[in-house]
């Protein structure tokens, strides 16, 4: 490795003890021995993409999500290039704990539709909220069951709520933190009312699969309570910027205070290039997929504006993290814990049987085109919602948001995560192995 002089910050040899490296971004809790690594713990530390370099002889490494920093002197003269401006800290997620700049005083509660079970929840929750002096926000239709809306004894309640209408009323500004009831498709319908920050969300489990609704409603009066007062763990659930770039074909798009057709946001109209632009927030996955066509689905996919490969099956599947437990993994792919930056890249029923899935980097940017030799057409869905089709010309920008979704934790992000895998998706259930009764015997006799 070459480098200018003027750029060396070193103008004579390392010595073992001056290549020994200590991270000033994690405040001395880190040093590093490449003979003797010791586990230590400290209450949080930050990680820097670029650390600087130290004098200290041992690592001590804290209790952490996240690797160690990387030592960035190699041998004795070679070291990485250091640039200020790529420094990036990172929060240790073991140490991600809510709080409140000001006491919360909105919340929204999502409940799932047509559920007669979830009806007594509902109201016991809403009327628990009110009770604590919380503005209550549910949608519309939710009030327009019949079941509530016929229901007497819940008509003072009722008359305090404050109502919005999907894809017509922004209330991104308006709420504090958030409650579901039911199951994961209630996270994901969380998730796509806000197309920028969201805010909190604690998930009670009463649908059917409930990876991501952790909180039981047993004792929702105590956990509602605790997470007012700011005493809980959070794990950023990372989501995808999702753009997609259509060639206008006749059809304008019609908009309602600030959405576009089917809810996106920032859809715009550019005449000038003859292009219309939609941008979603996505939380599990962008499916692109054959549709109703009897052909492959072909289609190039692109990593930082170059061709990685040209995907021919059924389709393609780039999920989060979080979305690696949902269709990635029904497809083939590994699961992997939220708390990792990652995108994944996961072929459904491919025609080839040596495309594995992948996992790339958080912060690189997809681009998913059909091949010019696409018999058909294809179709896309975020989170299995807001499905259309892409022609040729068509284009779709996939990359890491910088607005994650705050999962509220019942435990801690790891703790959650494997109760989740055990309960919900059964993960490695196997009778254990017997062990050899004769050769115990034996042992006992000599």
């Amino acid at each position: 490795m070459e480098m200018e002089q003027e750029k060396m910050t070193m103008n004579k040899e390392l010595s073992p003890d001056a290549a020994a490296y200590c991270c000033s971004a994690c405040h001395g809790d880190e040093t590093w021995s490449y003979n003797h690594p010791i586990r230590g713990r400290a209450k949080s530390r930050s990680l820097s993409a670029s650390p600087a370099l130290g004098s200290t002889k041992e690592f001590r490494r804290t209790r952490s999500l996240h690797g160690p920093c990387p030592v960035t002197t190699f041998g004795p003269k070679a070291c990485v290039l250091q640039n200020p401006q790529t420094i990036v800290h990172i929060q240790d997620p073991a140490s991600q704990r809510l709080t409140w700049n000001k006491s919360p005083k909105s919340v929204l509660v999502i409940k799932k539709m047509r559920d007669a079970s979830l009806l007594q929840p509902f109201k016991e929750l809403c009327t628990h909220l009110m009770e604590e002096n919380m503005i209550v926000y549910v949608e519309k239709k939710v009030l327009e069951d019949p079941a509530i809306a016929s229901d007497e004894s819940f008509g003072a309640v009722k008359k305090k709520f404050c109502t919005f209408r999907e894809d017509y009323d922004d209330i991104s500004n308006q709420i504090d933190f958030i409650i579901c009831l039911g199951g994961d498709g209630t996270l994901l319908y969380a998730s796509s009312l806000f197309q920028g920050s969201v805010p909190p969300v604690m998930a009670f489990h009463l649908g059917s699969l409930g990876f991501l609704t952790p909180f039981s409603f047993e004792n929702f009066q105590s956990q509602v309570t605790q997470v007012i007062e700011g005493n809980a763990a959070v794990v950023l659930r990372s989501r995808l910027k999702v753009r997609v770039v259509k060639e206008l074909r006749g059809k304008k798009t019609a908009v309602h205070n600030g959405l576009g057709e089917k809810g996106s946001q920032a859809a715009g109209l550019d005449m000038d290039v003859g292009k219309q632009a939609m941008q979603y927030q996505v939380l599990n996955e962008v499916v692109i997929d054959r549709g109703p066509s009897s052909y492959l689905s072909n289609v190039d996919v692109y990593l930082d504006g170059h061709l990685i490969t040209t995907v021919q099956g059924d389709g393609v599947i780039v999920s989060t993290p979080t979305g690696s437990t949902a269709y990635a993994a029904a497809a083939g792919a590994s699961m992997i814990h939220p708390n990792v930056p990652a995108i994944m890249i996961t072929p459904i029923c491919p025609h080839s049987l040596s495309f594995r899935p992948i996992v790339v980097p958080a912060g690189v940017e997809l681009k998913i085109m059909l091949s010019p030799e696409a018999r058909n057409t294809a179709w896309v869905s975020f989170d299995g919602r807001k499905r259309q089709e892409i022609r040729h010309g068509d284009s779709i920008s996939i990359t890491t948001s910088c607005y994650p979704l705050p999962s509220i934790c019942v435990r801690d992000p790891v703790s959650d995560w494997f109760e989740s895998l055990a309960q919900c998706l059964h993960w490695n259930v196997r009778k254990k192995q017997a062990h050899f009764e004769e050769e115990e015997e034996e042992e006992e006799e000599g």
